[in-house]
This record gives structure tokens, C-alpha cells and sequence, in this order.
């Protein structure tokens, strides 16, 4: 005889106290019956998962929850058919949608609306006890995750509203909103760039606003910012730029620097050529003079290509001019 042992939130056993599990589990001691709200490939040590099959349990939809509802509410032994109450259809549909799928808390919701109600059950009361509950938001699970990159894909997705809607689930839900300000500070670099440089100004601001005014106001902050990055025009090109130079650096290593750019502090740098023939842009008439700023080896290469995005377009047009026109030769420095 093979025993079956059901563990409710595996996701809480740690590795250590997952990892005892096995050996019985590989005998077959035991057939192993876990249960979980977390995202296995997370939450359960690969060991366990290459030994088990996994169900996805999706949620319920309207016409269950409201067959599970009304045989609550008739149910003379376990449920509040004792009562004799009735449910108007409103009532239910209300129900229904806020359940989320889940049919315990249609349950509870059923529950605490009849504590309210004489004879029949209305929305009013169902509004009423489901008013003093936050959505369903962990800020440590599967959801927090989901979320954060919902909220950050309708940002890239110049999306305002549901970018905000995804900016209301997290502070309902109770997320740490100096989380969802650094978040703001890495998109506006990440994917509005120089498209829009003063979004990242923006994003700054409302992350120090936001640490003098603190909650509740400081929802209209973080509400100001995520719609004006969703807004902005968007660029990643700040963000390809420094990853191909890492790349540049990874494949070549530690190149020397040109000796024109080298500082040359001592008398003997200076006889060894350091700072030799640099020229100081500020002395050209156009502040700009045509150099070479990379290692030899680079020369040539192109990291940041701007966008034809906002301001990065005239940044393109701008860089593109200066290095076409012909050298000025007069910022000898």
C-alpha cells in the first residue's frame, strides 16, 4: 500500500526541506500530491518537478461560480438555506465579476453580504462587503512579477491608461512605491532615452517628491510620471549604446588609450607625447573639431545610433552634420 501525502502550499517548504521529500518520492513510498498558488518553476526544485506532473487549475467561470453560489445559498445543511434568503441578479453578477474566478471568495462574499441583508440579498450589499478588500496582489509571488511587467510593457507600449491601471493594482495592492519609482527611473533611460530627455527629469523628480510627500498623495506623483513616460516618444538607443560597448570591451579587453587624449601632468609625459596635437574643441569656431576619440582598433566603430524619435532625431541630424562637414583645423590647444 502506497500512502498519499497532500502538502497545501508546497511553495513554503524550502529547498532543503523539499530535497527530504525525494527519496520517498522515488521509492515510491509515497505519491506525492502538492498544491500550490506560486508558479511552479519557481516556487518547486527542479528535482521534484522532473518526477511529478503538473495540472494548471484555471479559474472558475461566471456561470460556475454562480451554480456554486446558488447551491450555497439553498444549501439547507452547509449552507444558508436555513435563512431563506434571496439573491437579486444584480447581486449575483456582482458577485461573479469580483470573485476573480476564485470560489471561495464567492463564498465569503455571499457570506458577508448576508450578514447585511433581511430577505434578499442586493448589490448594495455585496458592494458594501467587499468594499474593505484589497485586489489580490503578492508582493512576493507570481503576481508581483506579472504586474511590474505589465506596467512596464504598457509603458514601452505608450499605453497611459493601462499603464496606470497597472500603477493602481500595485499601490492597492500594497507594492512598495519607491519599487515602482525605481522602475520609472530605469524606463525613462531604458526606453525613453534621449527620444525624450526630460523624462528622465521627470522620473527624478517624482522619486523625490514622492519621498517628501509619502502616501496617499504621492499616488497623484507616481500617477504624473508613468503617464507622461507613456506618453513620451520612446528610444533604446541609449540602452543598445552601452551594451554593444560592453561587448567592444568584453572582445578586445583593455585597449590604450590614445596618447593625444592622455593626461599629462609631469614633464616627462609630456616629452613621451601624452596630450600631444589634442585639440580643444571650445577654441574652433564651431566648438567642434573632427577627432579620433576611440582606441585605434575601434575606429570607426558606432555605438550610439540615435533614433528618428523626439529630440533624438535632432541629435541624429546634429551628429551626422558635425561629422560630415570639413575639419576645422584652428582648435590647436
Amino acid at each position: 500500500m502506497r500512502t498519499a501525502l497532500f502538502v497545501d502550499e508546497i511553495h513554503r517548504f524550502n529547498k532543503a526541506q523539499q530535497d527530504a521529500l525525494l527519496p520517498s518520492v522515488e521509492r515510491g513510498t509515497v505519491v506525492l500530491l502538492g498544491a500550490t498558488t506560486e508558479n511552479p518553476s519557481f516556487e518547486v526544485i527542479s528535482a521534484l518537478r522532473s518526477r511529478a506532473r503538473i495540472f494548471t487549475l484555471k479559474p472558475l467561470d461566471a456561470n460556475a461560480l454562480a451554480s456554486i453560489v446558488r447551491r450555497a445559498l439553498d444549501d439547507r445543511e452547509r449552507g444558508l438555506g436555513e435563512r431563506g434568503l434571496t439573491l437579486s441578479a444584480e447581486a449575483l453578477e456582482l458577485i461573479t465579476r469580483i470573485a476573480e474566478g476564485d470560489a471561495r471568495r464567492a463564498l465569503g462574499l455571499l457570506e458577508s453580504a448576508a450578514e447585511r441583508a433581511e430577505r434578499v440579498i442586493e448589490r448594495d450589499h455585496v458592494a458594501a462587503a467587499f468594499e474593505s478588500r484589497l485586489p489580490d496582489y503578492d508582493k512576493g509571488g507570481e503576481a508581483h512579477y506579472d504586474v511590474i511587467s505589465a506596467f512596464i510593457k504598457s509603458l514601452r507600449g505608450s499605453d497611459p491608461d493601462a499603464a496606470v491601471y497597472w500603477l493602481a493594482r500595485m499601490l492597492e495592492g500594497g507594492e512598495e512605491p519607491r519599487f515602482i519609482a525605481r522602475r520609472l527611473l530605469i524606463f525613462a533611460s531604458e526606453d525613453v532615452g534621449n527620444a525624450d530627455p526630460n523624462g528622465l527629469a521627470v522620473a527624478v523628480a517624482a522619486a523625490e517628491a514622492f519621498d517628501r510627500v509619502g502616501l496617499p498623495e504621492g499616488k497623484l506623483i507616481l500617477s504624473q510620471a508613468t503617464t507622461y513616460l507613456a506618453c513620451a516618444p520612446k528610444s533604446n538607443a541609449s540602452m543598445l549604446a552601452i551594451g554593444a560597448a560592453a561587448a567592444a570591451v568584453t572582445e578586445h579587453g583593455a585597449l590604450p588609450v590614445p596618447l593625444h587624449l592622455r593626461n599629462a601632468p609631469t614633464d616627462l609625459l609630456r616629452e613621451l607625447g601624452y596630450g600631444k596635437a589634442y585639440r580643444y574643441p571650445h577654441e574652433s569656431p564651431s566648438h567642434f573639431v573632427r577627432e579620433q576619440y576611440l582606441p585605434e582598433a575601434l575606429r570607426g566603430t558606432h555605438f550610439y545610433e540615435p533614433s528618428d524619435q523626439g529630440s533624438e532625431a535632432e541629435i541624429g541630424a546634429r551628429q551626422s552634420a558635425r561629422w560630415s562637414e570639413p575639419d576645422d583645423e584652428s582648435g590647436e590647444r
